[in-house]
């Protein structure tokens, strides 16, 4: 019956907040209709006229919702109640009974008109309704303690229901007013939900230190960073073996080496900063510095090739991977409004991505920036001087493994 109800006058192109108020306002009317017939009738049984005013709001709260449940029309409803509850209630009921003390309460029904438009209209559209309540409930009152002041009910009949009216109007109240925190508590929850979401979303584009800033930012988010080591990754011959397969293989053999690629940056502690197409850009020291930058970067590259030559994560053996790395000084900072990235720029990423676009196939390229910070805990050949485009004649070295492991296995010899 309830879930009947509440279908009544809803439309399918209704919001979930109209439909929710809709269903609120005809359960609420339905449920003060037997009320009103039982109040009428107890102030009919006592010889009263005044128990013709409950039947009429009635008729009136029946009305609307049959006209409510062809046009749909939650407005109209809205305002036909709220004006029901109020006016039969005081004018009809409180002042044709003699004012304020012989009508039993009966006024205090008359609240929920401001009650109901606090919760179904805006605050100051709410606070209209309640100053026009005050009006008429002292007004009706008084005429009625002037006009009418020979009601003949027993004293105990008005006692009764003056105890019968709080409860009953109290009752109402209460429970419009539950619904009403209850909905405001789910939407609230949901808004939480979603803003948690919104949050995490903007964990995976950001850094976490930099969402931070952003979300409180007034101006443009720029840094100058000294120390920093710059990784990039590309999978080696991976545009024409692309071709050859189904967009789903492609995406899908990105996706697992990417996730492992970022499941590794987490874990020694470095940034990734994009991928543009099958290269991978991730960064030591920044946004946060850290001494030890080119030794995390390092390691990340050689777990990075290592995970290349598996053929379970990319399920196409043979595959290889071309990694460059420099080390510098770089500018980073958020662009644009829609989309927004953090980017790098500077002369150490440039030279870090020759460093990868000139590197060999399976092999870890790295400046002799790096180098220098590298050569007392990693093993490192030089492979020579070799044009880079755009830096001239440059000196370069592979990035072979850490030197424990060397120590390690000329101990086992």
């Amino acid at each position: 019956m309830v879930a009947w109800l509440g279908r009544i006058g809803a439309d399918p192109e209704d919001d979930e907040d109209l439909r929710q108020k809709k269903a609120l306002l005809v359960l609420l009317a339905v449920l003060i209709l037997p009320v009103s017939a039982v109040w009428g009738s107890l102030y009919l049984g006592f010889g009263s006229p005044v128990g013709v005013v409950p039947f009429v709001y009635l008729a009136i709260s029946l009305g609307s919702l049959v006209v409510f449940a062809r046009d749909r029309n939650f407005h109209l409803l809205l305002n036909t109640q709220l004006l029901d509850i109020m006016l039969t209630t005081t004018a009809g009921g409180q002042m044709l009974v003699g004012g304020f003390l012989p009508s039993g309460g009966v006024a205090l029904w008359g609240i929920l008109a401001p009650l109901g438009a606090l919760v179904f209209l805006e605050v100051r559209q709410a606070v209209r309704w309640f100053a026009a309540f005050v009006a008429v409930f002292v007004v009706t009152g008084l005429a009625g303690e002037i006009l009418f002041p020979d009601a003949d009910l027993p004293t105990w009949f008005t006692s009764a229901m003056l105890a019968l009216n709080i409860i009953g109007a109290g009752s109402v109240a209460f429970a419009l007013l539950a619904s009403f925190a209850q909905q405001r508590n789910a939407a609230l929850t949901s808004l939480r939900a979603e803003q948690e979401k919104s949050e995490a979303l903007l964990l995976n584009i950001l850094p976490s230190a930099i969402a931070e800033r952003l979300k409180a930012a007034t101006q443009m988010i720029a840094d100058h960073f000294d120390a920093t080591t710059i990784l990039f990754a590309d999978v080696v011959n991976f545009t024409p073996l692309s071709e050859r397969l189904p967009p789903a293989e492609v995406v899908g053999m990105l996706d697992r080496l990417f996730s492992r690629f970022d499941a590794l940056v987490e874990r020694h502690g470095l940034e990734k900063v994009k991928t543009v197409g099958d290269c991978y850009m991730a960064a030591a020291g920044v946004p946060n510095p850290r001494p030890d930058h080119a030794t995390r970067a390092a390691l990340l590259a050689l777990d990075m090739r290592d995970v290349v030559a598996t053929s379970a994560v990319t399920a196409w053996p043979g595959l290889e991977v071309r990694i460059g790395i420099n080390s510098g000084s770089v500018v980073g900072g958020v662009i644009g409004t829609k989309r927004f990235l953090y980017d790098l720029w500077g002369d150490a990423v440039n030279t870090a991505s020759r460093m990868e676009s000139h590197g060999t196939p399976g092999e870890i390229q790295i400046t002799r920036a790096t180098y220098e910070l590298l050569r007392d805990e990693f093993v490192c050949t030089l492979r020579g001087t070799i044009p880079i485009k755009g830096k001239g004649l440059m000196e370069t070295w592979y990035l072979v493994g850490p030197r424990r492991d060397e120590r390690r296995d000329a101990s086992a010899h």
